[in-house]
C-alpha cells in the first residue's frame, strides 16, 4: 500500500479522483471503477469520477436517499460497510448505470469516523468480483480517504479564498503542521497559530475546521485588527437594544453566530485587555453576555482558533496580554514557516499561483521562464506566499507572450537589477544569462535523460528506479512531472 500512498501524494489535488480510480480497477483486475463523494449543498452522493473498460465518463450524476431505489453506492454510505455483489441479478440493491455488469464491490471512504465517498469496481461477468476484491478495494479506500480529503479541502480553500491550500511535502516545517492538524482537528481543543504576515494563518484555520467534526456547522471570523476597540466587544458579544448610544436594535455576537461550529480570531494579540476576561469565560465556560445585557449569560458551544503574528507569550510576560487566557488559547500551537525556510519549492508555488491566475482572467498559462524563476529565487519575499501570488498574478496580467518576462514583474523584483544590467549592456547584445538560467539550461536534457534510463531499466516500476537512484518515490514522480515525462507502458515524453 506504500507505493499507492505514494502515487496518490504525486497526484494533483484536481487529479487525485482519477488516479485513485485508476488504481482500485489495478489493483483489483476490475474492468470499470467508480468514486463518489458527499455533495453537502446536493445532499447527495455525486459522480465525481467514472471509467469503463478504460474510457473515462463524465455525465454526472448525484444520488439522492429519496425513497426510490438509490443503489450499492449510496447503501455503502450510509452504512459504511463494504458491500459485495457477487451476482447483480439477485441483488434488490443493484441499479444499472450506464451499462450492465454482473458483479460490485464497494468500499467507503472514512474520515475522522465519518463516510465523506464511496469507491466502487465492477465486472460484466457474474462472480467476476470476490471476496478478495473486496478486502483490496477496502485497503486502497482506506489509504485514499486522507489524501482524498487534503484534496476536498484544497477545493474548499480556492473556492472561500482564492488560494489552495499547498501543505503536503512543501518542508519538513511544513509536514509537522499538518501532523499535528491532522491529530488536533477532530478535537475540540483550542488552537493557536503562529506566523508571519502572508504565511497563510487564515488558511490552516479553514482547514482545521474542515477537518473536524464540525464542518456541516458555521465558520465565523473576527479580525481583531480591523475594528474599532470601541466595537469589538459589541462584534463579538452582540448588545442589546439601548445599551449605548445608537444601539436601535439587538445584535447576535459572533460567538453566538458560531454556536456548534469554529469562531477564527485572527490578529488576536490585539484584542483589548478589558475584553480578554470575556473571551476567556466565553472559551472555558462557554458563556457569553452581550453588552448591556442583565439577563443570565448565553450558553455556546465554539470551538475557537486564534492567530497572530506576535509574540503573546511576551506580551504577558509584560501584562499586555492576560497569561491565563495565553495558557488556554494555546493548548495546541502550529507555528506556519516562512516561504524563506522552503524556497526549494518556489517553483512549485509559484507554477500553481500561474495556472490559477491565468484562469480566473480568462488567459492562457504562459510558462515561467529561468530568468523569472531566478529572481523570484534572489527575492526575499517579506509578505510570504501572499506576496508570491499577488507577484504572479501581477506578472500574468501584463505577460503578452507564452513565457513570463522579468519586465512583467513587480517593481521590487526588478528594482536594481534589470536597470542596472541594462545600463551595462551594449545595445543589441543580448544580455548574459544568470547562474540560474544558464544551470537549468544545461541540466534540463540531462535530467531528463537520466530519468528515461532510470525507469527503462527498472522496467517502469517507480518505487525501485527510486531507491535505485537515491531519493523517495514522491520525489520521483515529481521530478518526471517537471520533465514533462509521464508512465505508460515505456516512459514518454509530453511533448511527444
Amino acid at each position: 500500500m506504500r507505493e499507492i500512498e505514494d502515487r496518490l501524494h504525486a497526484a494533483s489535488a484536481g487529479s487525485i479522483e482519477a488516479e485513485l480510480v485508476a488504481i482500485a480497477v489495478e489493483q483489483t483486475d476490475a474492468e470499470h471503477g467508480a468514486l463518489f463523494v458527499w455533495d453537502k449543498e446536493a445532499q447527495g452522493l455525486s459522480l465525481v469520477h467514472h471509467v469503463v473498460n478504460g474510457v473515462t465518463v463524465t455525465l454526472p450524476r448525484v444520488i439522492k436517499s429519496d425513497g426510490a431505489k438509490a443503489g450499492i453506492a449510496l447503501h455503502v454510505f450510509e452504512t459504511e460497510q463494504p458491500y459485495l455483489s457477487s451476482d447483480t441479478s439477485r441483488d434488490p440493491l443493484y441499479t444499472r448505470y450506464l451499462i450492465d455488469v454482473g458483479s460490485i464491490a464497494a468500499a467507503p471512504i472514512r474520515y475522522q469516523r465519518r463516510p465523506i465517498g464511496v469507491l466502487t469496481v465492477s465486472s460484466r461477468d457474474p462472480r467476476g468480483l470476490d471476496v478478495q476484491t473486496l478486502r483490496t478495494l477496502t485497503s486502497v479506500a482506506e489509504v485514499a480517504a486522507p489524501l482524498l480529503r487534503r484534496a476536498q479541502v484544497d477545493k474548499l480553500s480556492r473556492a472561500a479564498t482564492g488560494r489552495p491550500l499547498m501543505i503536503k511535502g512543501l518542508s519538513p516545517a511544513w509536514h509537522e503542521v499538518e501532523r499535528k492538524l491532522e491529530l488536533a482537528a477532530p478535537t475540540n481543543a483550542p488552537i493557536l497559530i503562529r506566523g508571519e504576515s502572508g504565511t497563510g494563518k487564515d488558511l490552516v484555520a479553514r482547514a482545521i475546521h474542515w477537518n473536524s467534526r464540525r464542518t456541516e456547522k458555521p465558520y465565523v471570523t473576527v479580525n481583531c485588527a480591523a475594528i474599532p476597540e470601541t466595537l469589538l466587544e459589541s462584534i463579538l458579544f452582540g448588545h442589546v437594544k439601548g445599551a449605548f448610544t445608537g444601539a436601535s436594535f439587538q445584535k447576535v455576537g459572533e460567538f453566538q453566530k458560531a454556536d456548534g461550529g469554529t469562531l477564527f480570531l485572527d490578529e488576536v494579540g490585539e484584542l483589548p485587555v478589558m475584553l480578554q476576561a470575556k473571551v476567556l469565560r466565553a472559551v472555558e465556560q462557554g458563556e457569553v453576555q452581550p453588552l448591556g445585557s442583565n439577563e443570565p449569560p448565553d450558553r455556546v458551544d465554539v470551538r475557537l482558533i486564534c492567530a497572530t503574528n506576535r509574540d503573546l507569550e511576551a506580551m504577558a510576560k509584560l501584562g499586555t496580554f492576560r497569561d491565563d487566557l495565553f495558557y488556554r488559547l494555546s493548548v495546541m500551537t502550529l507555528d506556519l514557516p516562512s516561504l524563506r525556510s522552503y524556497k526549494d519549492n518556489l517553483e512549485t508555488l509559484a507554477n500553481v499561483f500561474l495556472e490559477q491566475s491565468a484562469a480566473s482572467h480568462g488567459k492562457p498559462a504562459p510558462r515561467l521562464g529561468p530568468s523569472v524563476l531566478a529572481r523570484l529565487m534572489a527575492y526575499d519575499f517579506p509578505g510570504n506566499v501572499r506576496e508570491l501570488k499577488n507577484t504572479i498574478e501581477h506578472a500574468v496580467i501584463l505577460c503578452s507572450g507564452d513565457e513570463l518576462r522579468p519586465e512583467d514583474l513587480p517593481r521590487p523584483l526588478i528594482a536594481g537589477t534589470s536597470a542596472g544590467a541594462s545600463a551595462k549592456a551594449k545595445p543589441g547584445k543580448p544580455m548574459q544569462p544568470t547562474l540560474d538560467e544558464a544551470r537549468e539550461q544545461w541540466l534540463e536534457p540531462l535530467e531528463r535523460q537520466y530519468l528515461t534510463d532510470l525507469l527503462a531499466r527498472h522496467g517502469g516500476n517507480v518505487k525501485v528506479a527510486a531507491k535505485a537512484a537515491g531519493i523517495n518515490t514522491v520525489t520521483l514522480y515529481r521530478l518526471l512531472k517537471r520533465r514533462g515525462l509521464s508512465l505508460a507502458r515505456a516512459v514518454r515524453s509530453a511533448r511527444d
